[in-house]
């Protein structure tokens, strides 16, 4: 794949002049495109550790925030295997938000140039001081201090992305995508920390998950949109197949959420010692079950009508029956085996890995306008949009 370079790269370089700037790339070269990647690959990793955390009862195995003990950053010998599951996982989000950090400023230099990415340092170095500032505030009320430092932070991190996407003409996908993850994984932060100070409240907890299966897919978007050449689009399916596709994302949707309360009303919340969420777990099993076999249903009739029409989206319609059909088996395989945590880990993996295959299908449900064709005898209607 050839290296993309927008026409506002070309006026805000001034001749390359711009390019020595913090040595950030001026195209998407395969540095930036690895960043993009191991993005998304920490963003589903991230997942797994989570759900090791949670499998394990290791969910209180750091009773503090951010530090693991009143006394110490780092888990003591005293807390075993749980507190290194615990820090292991708050060490994976740290390098998450590092990775969307360096994708978000290679964006922004790639397509706004040095003053995008300045203006982004100055917003960076504003919301630590307020968060420092609402801090020490808080510690001077005798309240827990890092939620109101994590909160500055994502307000003022909101204020900088609305101000840069608003400031800056021309080619705003790419730039939205990258400030989303970067938002995500503070909002992330922040919850994780209302996660331990609630003592693993099974909502919360869910919601974490939740979101973190959102970033993945928000990663994953940002994958096919930067391979994707700037210009006009068309739809480049027929309008029934659109309207399923996105029916069926309604039934993954449901099915992640039942499978989210289902989890938290099981034997795996978390810590023995944590309350459920009161729900009868062998019956949200199989109310669980029903949007899962709903949803591998209309994939399979999806992917057939994709290569029987031979539509662009048929070999990704391919990868994500295919995941959800292994979801399905492994689903069942952990039910009967009464939920052992290594099935049911991977049974959240690859919610997350079917949720951004969906992601990337319904991406590619328009295509560049020269790629489709206007006399395409499967019934496309063009439908132009712009990037």
């Amino acid at each position: 794949m050839t290296d993309i370079v927008t026409p506002e790269t070309a006026s805000v370089n001034n001749g390359g002049r711009d390019r020595s700037f913090l040595r950030l790339p001026t195209t998407f070269s395969k540095p930036v495109r690895v960043f993009a990647w191991l993005s998304f690959i920490f963003e589903v990793f991230i997942i797994g550790t989570g759900g090791a955390v949670r499998l394990t009862g290791s969910g209180l195995g750091c009773s503090e925030w951010p530090l693991c003990t009143p006394e110490s950053l780092v888990p003591t010998p005293e807390q075993g295997i749980h507190g290194i599951i615990e820090f292991g996982n708050r060490t994976v989000t740290g390098v998450v938000g590092i990775l969307a950090l360096v994708v978000l400023l290679c964006t922004l230099h790639i397509i706004g140039g040095r003053r995008s990415v300045v203006s982004t340092l100055w917003y960076a170095g504003g919301g630590i001081v307020a968060g420092v500032l609402a801090y020490i505030a808080a510690t001077i009320a005798g309240v827990p201090a890092f939620p109101f430092f994590s909160a500055g932070l994502l307000a003022v991190a909101i204020v900088g992305a609305i101000q840069s996407i608003r400031d800056r003409p021309g080619r705003k996908d790419l730039p939205v995508l990258a400030w989303i993850v970067l938002i995500g994984v503070i909002a992330q932060a922040f919850v994780g920390g209302i996660t331990v100070l609630t003592e693993l409240n099974p909502f919360i907890v869910g919601f974490h998950y939740v979101a973190s299966l959102a970033l993945a897919c928000v990663t994953a978007a940002y994958l096919v949109r930067m391979y994707a050449p700037v210009g006009r689009r068309e739809r480049a399916v027929p309008r029934w197949f659109a309207i399923l596709t996105h029916i069926t994302g309604l039934a993954l949707a449901v099915t992640v959420v039942v499978g989210v309360l289902t989890t938290g009303s099981g034997p795996h919340s978390g810590d023995a010692e944590v309350a459920r969420e009161g729900f009868d777990a062998t019956v949200l099993a199989h109310v669980h079950s029903w949007p899962g076999y709903i949803l591998a249903g209309l994939l399979v009739i999806l992917t057939v009508a994709a290569w029987v029409l031979r539509l662009p989206v048929r070999a990704w319609m391919l990868a994500l029956v295919g995941a959800v059909g292994i979801q399905v088996l492994v689903g069942v395989w952990q039910a009967r085996e009464g939920l052992p945590p290594l099935l049911v880990g991977i049974h959240m993996v690859l919610a997350a890995l079917a949720a951004a295959a969906y992601t990337v299908v319904v991406l590619n449900l328009k295509q560049p306008s020269a790629h489709v064709s206007n006399t395409d005898d499967t019934g496309v209607l063009p439908e132009t949009t712009y990037v």
